[in-house]
């Protein structure tokens, strides 16, 4: 119903000299998008406090309400084209009028959470990057034809809007930080299993792809549900935190999307929360997440965290671990030297991981499984409250080469996912008994026992012996064929 309307809308993107990727289109619809959905959520909030017999108060000033600016219509339900301002009128009104009243409903909400604070944060964060007041009124036109009242128009909208994340993942570095494939985040979701009642949380959420998945698996568990049960749902069982603006724009637009209203999704670094001040309050049932790796972090912010070091993923995964509550699950991606280096920041982590939670089971992802990202990871399953006893591992091997053409789909899990219910052996699988790990070093290396091969990870040290012994070696030679031509 609505694939056309989106290509419209990023073939009149590509006219615009501020907007060159992936991103940028996104990021553009993403706010039209959002006041487009705005002005549909008032209008059913008016609809059931008219039948309610009770007075409703707008959100938005009369004037600055999508249908006063940007899609005024006549008594034919067309657009009115004497009213609906264009060219440098619209651009002006939009840059000069409506994102400082936007931006304006930060200050004036009364919490975090409220569908005020999102509007005055995300328009405080983005800028609107069209310029042609003619290429913004085609734009608007197109989003206008765009509904969200049934859950079915939902349902494509959220689909077509995944699509584009994924575009935007795909499209480069960037955009690659904020996805996550989604059928491993379907795969992660299914073995941590959250239910309805626990909080789900992601302190690094992107595009929020994982509280996006979790919402979807919650209901599918529970066909059946109660007023109360939905309401849970929408308003205290998704929580993200995110750093970046855009992404933390995307978040929110993807969720809505998904059919949570309010998102509980807060614009902030999550490493420069002191982990000593964590309270059990502040805890939740289940962490699922992708934390940014290969990022480094200054010397104050490592001061928040027990086991020091630079690197942000293991500052997340120290987060994640203290953020759980006893009992709770955690599904984390991160990158598979996390299982072998022997800096001093991994190894105390990894036995911090060991000691502090059960970790059970270890899926080994195939280099391609992230467009773009140029490194393997692993996906940590584990509960916090016991220490590890037996670590089960699955070596992710879909028999070709991963890539944009050709990415991960749920087939090349679904074995996986059968395999772990019972931990059972197999050419790919195995079990790891915590007694025999190196205490000295916690190396957690993927070692399949059953196909003859092995991955190990070499510590810098033995790389660098290695190769001073490759230059001493070719010094000799080049000697010899010195000497041999004097």
């Amino acid at each position: 119903m609505f694939e056309q309307t989106f290509r419209n809308i990023d073939d009149v993107l590509r006219k615009e000299a501020g907007c060159t990727t992936e991103l940028d289109y996104t990021e553009q619809t993403s706010w039209l998008l959002f006041l487009k959905y705005l002005e549909g959520l008032e209008q059913d909030r008016a609809d059931e406090a008219l039948l309610s017999g009770k007075p409703y108060a707008y959100i938005l000033d009369a004037p600055y309400r999508w249908e006063s600016w940007a899609a005024p219509k006549g008594k034919d339900g067309q657009l009115d084209r004497n009213r609906a301002m264009t060219g440098d009128d619209l651009r002006d009104f939009v840059n000069q009028k409506l994102f400082p009243y936007l931006h304006g409903f930060k200050s004036r909400a009364t919490g975090p959470n409220t569908v005020e604070y999102k509007i005055g944060e995300i328009f405080g964060e983005i800028k609107n990057k069209i310029q042609s007041g003619y290429n913004l009124r085609e734009i608007i036109d197109y989003v206008d034809e765009l509904k969200f009242r049934s859950q079915v128009e939902k349902h494509e909208l959220s689909a077509l809007y995944e699509e584009k994340i994924q575009r935007m993942g795909n499209a480069g570095r960037n955009g690659g930080e904020y996805y996550t494939p989604r059928p491993l985040i379907r795969a992660i979701v299914e073995v941590v299993d959250p239910k309805i009642g626990e909080r789900v949380y992601d302190g690094a959420c992107g595009s929020a792809g994982f509280l996006c998945e979790a919402h979807v698996h919650m209901k599918k568990r529970n066909p059946r549900r109660t007023t109360a049960q939905d309401r849970t749902l929408q308003e205290s069982t998704f929580y993200g935190k995110e750093k970046k603006s855009l992404a933390y724009v995307i978040a929110i637009m993807n969720m809505i999307l998904h059919g949570i209203e309010a998102p509980n999704i807060i614009h902030t670094n999550t490493l420069s929360e002191n982990l000593a001040d964590v309270q059990e309050k502040d805890r939740y049932h289940v962490v699922l997440a992708n934390p940014p790796f290969g990022g480094k972090e200054r010397p104050e912010v490592q001061k928040n965290f027990p086991i020091r070091t630079s690197e942000t993923a293991y500052l997340f995964l120290q987060h994640f671990i203290r953020m759980l509550k006893a009992g709770g699950r955690g599904g984390v991606v991160i990158k598979n030297t996390f299982l072998s280096n022997t800096d001093n920041g991994a190894v105390s982590l990894r036995k911090h991981l060991l000691e502090s939670c059960a970790l059970h089971a270890v899926l080994d992802c195939p280099g391609g499984t992230f467009q773009g990202a140029g490194v393997k990871t692993v996906v940590l399953f584990f509960e916090k409250g016991s220490p590890t006893k037996k670590i089960w591992y699955y070596q992710l091997d879909p028999g070709r080469n991963l890539g944009k053409t050709n990415p991960l789909n749920d087939n090349d899990l679904a074995e996986f996912l059968e395999l772990r219910k019972t931990f059972a052996d197999s050419p790919k699988s195995w079990s790891v008994d915590a007694g025999s790990i190196d205490k000295e070093t916690f190396d957690l290396s993927v070692k399949n026992p059953n196909n003859g091969t092995e991955t190990r990870h070499r510590s810098p040290t033995a790389i660098l012996d290695e190769i001073a012994a490759l230059d001493a070696e070719s010094a000799e030679v080049l000697e010899k064929i010195r000497a041999v031509l004097e």
